[in-house]
């Protein structure tokens, strides 16, 4: 047989997982291949890129499209279960679900609608297809931009799940790449005092150490708001600094936002999207996948005397 596309997998992947079990997903290709009854032809085929097995790429986005419905999520990294979200649908007994049928959760719609190709399987692992109203080269653009913030999502989910040691890491790791801190030995040195969560520090704006920045990371659940903001405008006081950096893997409030906006030092507010935005494109805890090169006509080439 051929392989499924990706849709085809979402209920197989629910019944899998209705033993309320968390699944590596290396045992859910496993397991679901086996299901399907997948030819050694069919385990043996690459996407056009050679990066990934097709039957482990598609299975891997039924987990992400199920998972941006609710009807499953990722308790540890690696890992997959079923929600109560996803009981019921079980519960309910369809013949088939597709992505239409999973537009009926607004969480899932929002997501899908922006940035949604005309031809899903297409932008998963083959060729993009334009829509009638855009052009090859929109699509592509299109597509890339919602595999960016399924990255996003991802890295920000992993972020939340490693220790306080680690998140000070990923900072320094991150304040270094885009510039900051001179060496690492010197970042270590300047950044280090552990806090609730996250770190608390002092690291150089430039290479020479002609400025400093003082920096504030707390990986928490519920969004920041004004009075920790104000707390650390005011420990910005004490060391007579003027520029400061609040990373959080939440998000600020409107009412924090509001008043960075009106003091006169400069704090930068980093919520948990930007942050994964910054690991991406200063290459932090990513590694590249695939590389496509769009080529064009070169019209010197052909007019050398234009």
């Amino acid at each position: 047989m051929a392989v499924p596309k990706y849709d085809w997998w979402y209920l197989p992947l629910l019944r899998l997982l209705s033993d309320d079990q968390a699944w590596r997903m290396s045992d859910v290709y496993d397991a679901l291949a086996k299901e399907a009854g997948l030819t050694d032809a069919d385990l043996g085929e690459m996407l056009p890129s050679g990066t990934d097995h097709t039957y482990r790429n598609r299975i891997a986005w039924a987990r992400t499209f199920l998972k941006k419905a609710g009807l499953v999520q990722s308790p540890k990294w690696g890992m997959v279960s079923i929600t109560e979200r996803g009981r019921s649908v079980l519960q309910e007994n369809p013949v088939t679900l597709n992505d239409a049928w999973l537009m009926r959760y607004p969480e899932f719609a929002e997501w899908a609608r922006p940035s949604k190709p005309a031809s899903p399987q297409s932008s998963i692992d083959s060729q993009p297809s334009a829509t009638d109203d855009e052009t090859p080269r929109e699509a592509l653009e299109r597509m890339y931009g919602q595999l960016q913030r399924d990255l996003a999502d991802e890295l920000l989910e992993r972020v939340k799940q490693v220790s306080p040691e680690y998140f000070e890491r990923i900072v320094v790791d991150l304040m270094l790449a885009m510039g900051y801190g001179g060496s690492r030995a010197e970042a270590g040195h300047t950044v280090g005092r552990s806090g609730d969560g996250g770190i608390d520090g002092i690291i150089d704006e430039d290479q020479l150490g002609l400025d400093k920045i003082y920096l504030q990371a707390k990986r928490w659940k519920d969004n920041v708001g004004r009075p920790l903001v104000q707390a650390f405008s005011g420990s910005l006081e004490g060391e007579r600094a003027t520029k400061g950096v609040f990373i959080t893997t939440s998000a600020f409030t409107a009412e924090a936002h509001d008043y960075v906006g009106k003091i006169s030092k400069k704090i930068v507010l980093i919520d948990g999207r930007k942050l994964a935005e910054l690991m991406i494109r200063h290459n932090v805890g990513v590694s590249q996948e695939a590389t496509y090169i769009v080529k064009r006509i070169d019209s010197d080439y052909f007019d050398p005397d234009a």
